[in-house]
């Protein structure tokens, strides 16, 4: 079975939900890679690692214009007869994947955490992660676009080749005055490791305890939207259903009562962990691990084991 994988690529950075498409669309059939841009060789070729066998690569247009990437997209789809177009689910697959579903009128599977069953159904995320449901599409093409960190990535060696192709991608009607990109070592989308605090820490000074905490463990720090609404942190470190949604393996929220709103945000975390003062608070209904506790006491001891511990290993 030919399968179509659309690789984002930010410059010479491939996106670590890229290479968990490439690793979930190994597990369907025969593999090429899709992307646009600047990209070296060298970097792309690296996908050969996870599974893809080529990478085509239109190097006319750069950027994420949504309808230039469904255009090309559905042109390399045709040139090498994919019987399924695998994307991330992130803000571009969100955008491309459906628009390229009625272009090559395919059935659309978004969301989906796993891979086919027997029957073709695919498990896929629903009501913002308070359950799954398995999807069939009855199409002879498919388009299926994978939460980011449902599945590991999986090296399986090996070398893509690459060729430069035309997508006909067209024009862009967009015009882009510029690009803001996050701050930080680790983008929040793909972090397997966060720390997240709330109004529990009563203010911005109180941040450090934060910082520290994430700084030892290797994670990336979020928070609650009423900490972003008040600008103790940026905005682009909010996390939940108006927010940022998250599926991290560790995730560790301090002094966060735990809304509903925030809880769809980022109930997909492998594991939980509750820090709070109050006992009743409803966080602790989704929590793996719990500490009812104040932060301010909790934390740095916390900040302390973890040091000691990688010290000694």
């Amino acid at each position: 079975m030919s399968i179509l994988v659309y690789i984002n690529s930010n410059g010479n950075k491939i996106a670590k939900n890229s290479f968990e498409a490439v690793t979930y669309a190994k597990k369907l059939g025969d593999v090429t890679a899709v992307t646009n841009g600047k990209a070296d060789n060298a970097i792309l070729a690296d996908l050969g690692k996870y599974g893809a066998s080529k990478v085509l690569v239109d190097r006319s247009f750069d950027g994420t214009d949504e309808q230039q990437i469904t255009r090309m997209v559905a042109t390399a789809a045709e040139k090498v007869g994919a019987e399924t177009v695998v994307f991330s689910d992130d803000l571009v697959g969100k955008a491309v994947a459906p628009r390229l579903s009625v272009k090559m009128n395919a059935g659309l599977i978004s969301s989906a955490t796993g891979v086919p069953q027997g029957d073709g159904t695919v498990p896929v995320n629903v009501f913002s992660g308070k359950a799954f449901a398995f999807v069939k599409a009855n199409t002879s093409k498919k388009i299926i676009s994978l939460l980011p960190n449902s599945i590991p990535v999986e090296e399986v060696g090996g070398s893509a080749s690459i060729e430069e192709f035309n997508g006909n991608a067209g024009d862009t009607r967009v015009r882009v005055k510029g690009i803001n990109r996050p701050e930080g070592d680790i983008p929040l989308p793909e972090a397997e490791l966060v720390v997240s605090a709330g109004r529990g820490l009563k203010g911005p000074e109180n941040w450090g305890m934060i910082e520290d905490l994430a700084k030892a463990l290797g994670a990336a720090t979020a928070c609650s939207r009423p900490v972003a609404d008040a600008d103790w942190r940026p905005h682009h470190e909010h996390v939940g259903q108006t927010g940022v949604a998250i599926r991290p393996n560790l995730y560790i929220a301090i002094g966060i009562s735990g809304a509903i709103q925030h809880l769809a945000g980022v109930n997909g975390s492998k594991t939980i962990v509750v820090i709070n003062t109050d006992k009743e608070a409803p966080f602790f209904k989704a929590a793996d691990y719990g500490v009812v506790g104040d932060a301010f006491e909790v934390v740095p001891k916390l900040v302390e084991a973890v040091k000691k511990f990688k010290a000694s290993n």
